[in-house]
C-alpha cells in the first residue's frame, strides 16, 4: 500500500473504531451528564494523555524489536492477528444490548477527571496490546515504524479528542442515541466485522 493508501484506510477504520460505544464513551457521557462539560473535557484530556503515553511505549518498543528481528515480527504478526480475530468474533457474534455507565455521583468529593480518564487507559494493558496489533498493518513498507506508528497513534488521538467534543457539547441528544440497543448492537458487529478484515490482512502481511 501507498502512503495514502495507508492513510485513508487508517482513518476510516480508527474512525469507526472511536465511534463504537466503549468505556471511554461512557466516563464521558456520564461525566457531562453527573458533573459538567467542562469536567468532562478534563477526563477526555486524561484518556488521550493515557494513549499518547501508549503510543509511545508501543512506538519505541515495536520499531526496535521489529526492525532487527524477523522471528520477532512473525510471531507479533500472528499473535496480533488472533488477538483481533478474538476480539471481532466475540463483537460479531455477541454484541452488547446495553453501554453500562459507572455511577459514581455519590462517592465523597469531586474526582480529578484527568486523573481518572489518565489511569483508566494507562492501567489497560489491552490498550497497548491493541496498538501492536492494528497498527503496524497501516505502515507502508519502509517507512520508520517508530515515528509511524506515533503518529498513527496521535491521528487516533486526534479523531478521540473531536468526537470527545461532539459527546460534551450534545450530550442529552447523542447519549440517548448511542445508549439504543440497536444502535450499539449495529456498532458492535460493524467493529467486529473490520477486526476480522485486518485480522486476515496482518495475517497475510509481510515484513
Amino acid at each position: 500500500m501507498s502512503i495514502t493508501e495507508s492513510l485513508l484506510a487508517y482513518l476510516v477504520a480508527v474512525t469507526v473504531l472511536t465511534l463504537t460505544p466503549g468505556m471511554d464513551t461512557a466516563l464521558i457521557l456520564r461525566t457531562a451528564s453527573v458533573e459538567s462539560r467542562a469536567q468532562a473535557m478534563k477526563a477526555a484530556l486524561g484518556i488521550s494523555t493515557g494513549c499518547l503515553l501508549w503510543g509511545a511505549a508501543v512506538a519505541l518498543g515495536l520499531g526496535a524489536l521489529l526492525a532487527v528481528s524477523e522471528l520477532a515480527f512473525t510471531i507479533l504478526k500472528y499473535c496480533g492477528a488472533a488477538y483481533l480475530c478474538w476480539l471481532g468474533l466475540g463483537m460479531l457474534l455477541k454484541p452488547r444490548t446495553s453501554l453500562a455507565i459507572e455511577d459514581t455521583a455519590g462517592s465523597k468529593g469531586r474526582p480529578n477527571w484527568f486523573i481518572k480518564g489518565l489511569l483508566g487507559n494507562l492501567l489497560n494493558p489491552k490498550i497497548g496490546i491493541f496498538y501492536v496489533s492494528f497498527l503496524p498493518q497501516f505502515i507502508p513498507q519502509g517507512q520508520p515504524l517508530a515515528l509511524w506508528t506515533f503518529g498513527l497513534v496521535g491521528v487516533h488521538v486526534a479523531i478521540g479528542l473531536v468526537w470527545a467534543a461532539t459527546l460534551i457539547g450534545v450530550t442529552r441528544q447523542l447519549g440517548r442515541f448511542l445508549k439504543h440497543r440497536t444502535v450499539i448492537q449495529w456498532l458492535d458487529r460493524a467493529t467486529g466485522s473490520i477486526f476480522l478484515v485486518f485480522a486476515t490482512k496482518l495475517a497475510l502481511s509481510r515484513q
